[in-house]
C-alpha cells in the first residue's frame, strides 16, 4: 500500500514574529506537495493563540485549493459551534465547488471557553449549538427549502459533492460518538479509542444508521525529516517546543486529548510522542515494517523555512520513491 503522506499547516509561529512570509511559504509548499505525490494537506482551527495558530481554516483551505489540483485538503478540526450555521453552510459549499470536492472536515466542538467568548457564543450551550449547526448544514445542502427561524430559505450554491461534502464528527467523548451515530455521520477520534468506537457502533445500530470510524494510527504525532537528527534537535528543538508549550497550556483536566504529556523542556519534548525527528532511511524502514502514514509539520512553531523545506524535500526525494510500487 502506498504511504499516506500529509502536511500539517496550522501556521503556528514564534511569538511576536511576522506571518506574511510564512503564509506564502505554506502555499508554495502545498503546490510542491501536490505536484510530487503527497496525499493530503491538513488545516486546523484555534483562536486567541500567542503563536498565531490558524484561526481561519476555511480561508486557508480555499487558498490551498487555489494553488493545487489533486491533493486532498482536510480541516481538522473545524469548530462548528463558533459559526453562524447558514454562513458556514454557504462557505463550505463554495469551498467544495472551488476544490471540486477535494476538501473534507472534522466537525469539532472545542474545549476552550475563551474561544466561545471571542465570538459571542455561550460555552455552556456548546452541545446544543453543535446539534443546531449540524442540522442546518445538512438541510442547507439538501435539494429542498427548509424553515429557519420561522421563514423558508433555500441556501445556494449547493455543494459540488453529493449529497454533501465529506465530513466527520470529531471528539474523544461518549457524547461525540453518540452525536455522530445520531446524525448518521462517520466518527473521527484523533487516535484509536476502542471503547468510544464501540459506543459509536452500538448507537449506530440502535438508531438504524450506518457509518464508519476513521482515526490516524499515530494520533497527532508529527514527523520532521532530516539527515542529522541530533543537530536538528539542537537547532530546532525550541521551535517544536513553542507550539507544544502553548498546546499544553490549554489542557483541561476533564477533557482528554491525544499525546498529552509534560513538554516544558526540549528533553521532555523528545521523550513525548508529539514529534519524532527521523532520517529518511529510518522512516522508510518503519514503513516497510508496516507503518502506513506520516504527517510532516514543516512550519511548526516558527521553524526556519529552510528546515521546513528540507523536511518536505526529503519526503519527496528520498522516502516516496523508495516506497513506490
Amino acid at each position: 500500500m502506498p504511504l499516506l503522506s500529509a502536511l500539517r499547516l496550522n501556521m503556528t509561529n514564534a511569538p511576536g514574529a511576522g506571518h506574511a512570509e510564512r503564509y506564502r511559504a505554506a502555499l508554495a509548499m502545498a503546490s510542491y506537495a501536490d505536484a510530487n505525490g503527497v496525499t493530503a494537506i491538513g488545516c486546523e482551527e484555534h483562536h486567541l493563540a500567542a503563536t498565531g495558530w490558524l484561526p481561519a481554516p476555511l480561508m486557508m483551505a480555499a487558498a490551498v485549493a487555489g494553488c493545487t489540483t489533486d491533493i486532498r485538503i482536510s480541516v481538522n478540526a473545524l469548530l462548528v459551534p463558533l459559526y453562524d450555521p447558514v454562513r458556514l453552510a454557504e462557505d463550505i459549499a463554495v469551498l467544495d465547488q472551488l476544490s471540486a470536492g477535494r476538501v473534507s472536515f472534522v466537525a469539532g466542538i472545542g474545549y476552550r471557553p475563551e474561544e466561545y467568548h471571542a465570538v459571542g457564543k455561550d460555552f455552556r450551550r456548546r452541545g446544543r449549538l453543535m446539534d443546531e449547526c449540524l442540522q442546518v448544514l445538512l438541510k442547507s445542502w439538501g435539494d429542498e427549502p427548509f424553515e429557519y427561524h420561522g421563514r423558508m430559505i433555500d441556501v445556494t450554491p449547493k455543494p459540488y459533492t453529493k449529497p454533501h461534502p465529506m465530513f466527520f464528527i470529531g471528539g474523544m467523548s461518549t457524547a461525540a460518538a453518540r452525536r455522530a451515530a445520531r446524525f448518521g455521520l462517520p466518527f473521527s477520534p484523533p487516535m484509536p479509542m476502542p471503547e468510544i468506537e464501540a459506543t459509536y457502533r452500538e448507537e449506530l445500530a440502535r438508531n438504524g444508521r450506518q457509518g464508519f470510524v476513521f482515526s490516524p494510527e499515530n494520533g497527532n504525532t508529527v514527523t520532521h525529516l532530516t539527515t542529522d537528527p541530533e543537530a536538528t534537535w539542537a537547532r530546532c528543538g525550541r521551535y517544536f517546543l513553542h507550539e507544544a508549550t502553548e498546546y499544553s497550556s490549554w489542557a483541561v483536566p476533564e477533557v482528554p486529548r491525544p499525546n498529552e504529556a509534560p513538554t516544558a523542556t526540549i528533553d521532555e519534548m523528545r521523550a513525548s510522542t508529539k514529534i519524532e525527528v527521523l532520517t529518511p532511511e529510518e522512516l522508510v524502514a518503519q514503513c516497510r515494517a508496516g507503518r502506513s502514514g506520516v504527517t510532516l509539520h514543516p512550519l511548526i512553531g516558527g521553524l526556519p523555512l529552510d528546515d521546513g523545506w528540507e523536511s518536505l524535500r526529503l519526503l519527496v526525494e528520498k522516502v516516496l520513491p523508495a516506497l513506490a510500487p
